[in-house]
């Protein structure tokens, strides 16, 4: 047996709209989001016991990259942003999502698991998916395994360093209207300052003069860069 088929058991529903922008691990930014149960598995029988665990592993497919999955376009080597951009280690020492099997691992803080109708939702904050990735599998984290507390981590020890968040006057007259008339939340704009201030660019880029944009919620944001400081120098909703 060479492969094998997973069922979908979920799809997230996050505001994360597109790769760019995603914080590289989970928990770094702590937004609000949600797996929409799929048929057999939308079965609050399921979830019985479930809060009594705080945090949840997420088993999950990497789906929106082209062709990783093809032998004959196996990378043995990538560039994580950790190290740069500009350094080549294996695959397998990096948590990249260009991999055999694209699957993606997760841990999230679980809010509540609802019914809303027919729908069978599970709320967690902290996750790091794009909107409408399929989840594959649900595990309740268990701290005295899970946790190894002495654990090395090589190149990425310490979490991220941060970089602090302006907003220009047109950018923030803009961010005033929408609140005014209740098309977002403070709580996403709170998180979308959580997600810029680890400088959503990748590694290899250093581009001063560069107008970066990124889709966050109904949101397209904006901004540059110059050194540890970023500013939102337009806003739009979408």
């Amino acid at each position: 047996m060479s492969e094998i088929q997973l069922p979908i058991i979920g799809i997230m529903h996050s505001p994360y709209q597109e790769k760019f922008g995603i914080p590289r691990q989970p928990n770094l930014v702590q937004v609000q989001s949600y797996i929409e149960m799929q048929a057999p598995y939308n079965d609050l029988a399921a979830f019985e016991g479930i809060e009594e665990f705080s945090h949840l592993w997420l088993v999950w497919q990497f789906h929106d990259n082209k062709n990783q999955h093809k032998k004959d376009q196996f990378r043995a080597q990538v560039r994580p942003p950790r190290l740069g951009g500009n350094k080549k280690i294996g695959v397998f020492a990096t948590r990249s999502m260009y991999r055999p099997a694209p699957i993606g691992l997760s841990v999230v803080q679980l809010q509540a698991v609802k019914k809303e109708g027919k729908s069978v939702r599970v709320y967690l904050t902290g996750s790091d998916l794009l909107d409408g990735t399929p989840i594959l599998d649900i595990k309740p984290y268990i701290h005295y395994s899970d946790a190894v507390f002495e654990a090395q981590s090589g190149y990425a020890q310490q979490e991220p360093r941060r970089m602090k968040v302006h907003w220009s006057k047109l950018a923030l007259l803009e961010k005033q209207r929408l609140l005014a008339q209740q098309f977002t939340t403070q709580a996403r704009f709170e998180e979308l300052d959580q997600v810029l201030s680890l400088d959503p660019r990748p590694a290899y880029q250093e581009d001063s003069e560069r107008i970066y944009k990124m889709k966050f919620a109904q949101l397209d944001v904006s901004f540059v860069i110059q050194g540890q400081s970023l500013e939102v120098i337009t806003l739009e909703s979408i």
